[in-house]
C-alpha cells in the first residue's frame, strides 16, 4: 500500500477570467521510504502540491489519502493533529527561534507533539554534524548549521513523512551538499518518506524519483539520481563477479589439464 495516494487532486484561485489552476488534476502515488524531488518552472504548482501533502492548503477537488486513510481536508483541527502526528516540514527561511538554543529548539518540537526525549534530540543534532553546538543559538551558527538544526527539529518527533521547499535555498552548493547529505543518510537510515522541491538540478541526485511539474499537471516521472547510482553500481559489481568467476574457470581448467598430464 502507498504512503501517500492523491486522486484527481486540484487547486484552483480564483474564477473566471481570474481562475489560477495551481493544481489541475494531479494523480500520484508515493511509497513507505521514497525521496522525491519535486522540480519546474516558477508557478508550475511545486509548492502547492508540498503544502497540500502536507495538509497547509485545501484542495478544491480530488482525494488524499495517508497510509490508506482519506486526510480530513478542511476541518483546522483534524488537519493540524494530522500534522503533528505524521510529518516534520524544513523551511527555506530555518524558521528556528532565536532565543533557544539548538538543543531547545529541537526539544520544543517534541514537547508539543507530547514525547520529549532528550537523548534523541541529541543523537539527531550529532547524527546531522552538530555534536558539541547544542547550547549554541542560531545567531552563533553558519546557515548551514542552522538548517541542521532545522533537519533535526523536524525529525524530532520520529515523523512518516518529511518535507521541505527549497531548504537549501539560501546556502551556497557545498554547504547544501553537507545538509542534503545529512538529510538523505537521516531519512535512510530510518526508512522515513521525504519529499523536497528545488530549483537546483544537481540536488536529484539526492533522489530516488524526481517529478516534474508545469502549470499545475505531472509532466514527467523518473528515477532519480540514487536509484541510478544504485543500478550503476549493481552492474559494476555483477560485472565484476562474472570476471572472476571467469577467471576462476580458466585456472580451474589449467590446474585440471597440469594434473591430467602428470598422472598419464
Amino acid at each position: 500500500m502507498s504512503l501517500i495516494e492523491l486522486n484527481d487532486l486540484s487547486r484552483h484561485y480564483g474564477e473566471g477570467e481570474t481562475l489560477v489552476k495551481a493544481l489541475d488534476g494531479i494523480n500520484l502515488k508515493i511509497d513507505q521510504g521514497e525521496i522525491v524531488a519535486l522540480l519546474g518552472p516558477s508557478g508550475s504548482g511545486k509548492t502547492t502540491l508540498l503544502n497540500t501533502i502536507a495538509a497547509l492548503d485545501i484542495p478544491t477537488k480530488g482525494t488524499y489519502s495517508f497510509d490508506g486513510n482519506e486526510v480530513p481536508m478542511g476541518k483546522v483541527e483534524s488537519m493540524t493533529a494530522f500534522r503533528r502526528e505524521n510529518i516534520g516540514y524544513i523551511f527555506q527561511f530555518f524558521n528556528l527561534l532565536a532565543d533557544l538554543t539548538a538543543l531547545e529548539n529541537v526539544l520544543l518540537v517534541q514537547d508539543l507533539s507530547g514525547s520529549r526525549d532528550r537523548g534523541l534530540a541529541i543523537e539527531l543534532l550529532e547524527t546531522v554534524g552538530l555534536e558539541g553546538l547544542e547550547n549554541r543559538f542560531p545567531s552563533q551558527m553558519s546557515g548551514g548549521q542552522r538548517q541542521r538544526v532545522a533537519i533535526a527539529r523536524s525529525l524530532a518527533k520520529s515523523p512518516r513523512l518529511i518535507l521541505g521547499d527549497e531548504l537549501t535555498g539560501n546556502l551556497d552548493s557545498e554547504t547544501s551538499t553537507v545538509v542534503m547529505e545529512a538529510l538523505i543518510k537521516t531519512c535512510r537510515d530510518n526508512n522515513t518518506t521525504t519529499i523536497f522541491v528545488t530549483h537546483d538540478h544537481s540536488l536529484t541526485r539526492f533522489a530516488t524519483r524526481i517529478i516534474h511539474l508545469d502549470s499545475g499537471k505531472i509532466v514527467k516521472d523518473e528515477s532519480g539520481g540514487i536509484d541510478n547510482m544504485i543500478t550503476t553500481s549493481k552492474m559494476v559489481i555483477e560485472d565484476v563477479i562474472e570476471d572472476a568467476l571467469g577467471g576462476m574457470k580458466k585456472v580451474a581448467s589449467k590446474v585440471k589439464n597440469i594434473a591430467s598430464s602428470i598422472l598419464e
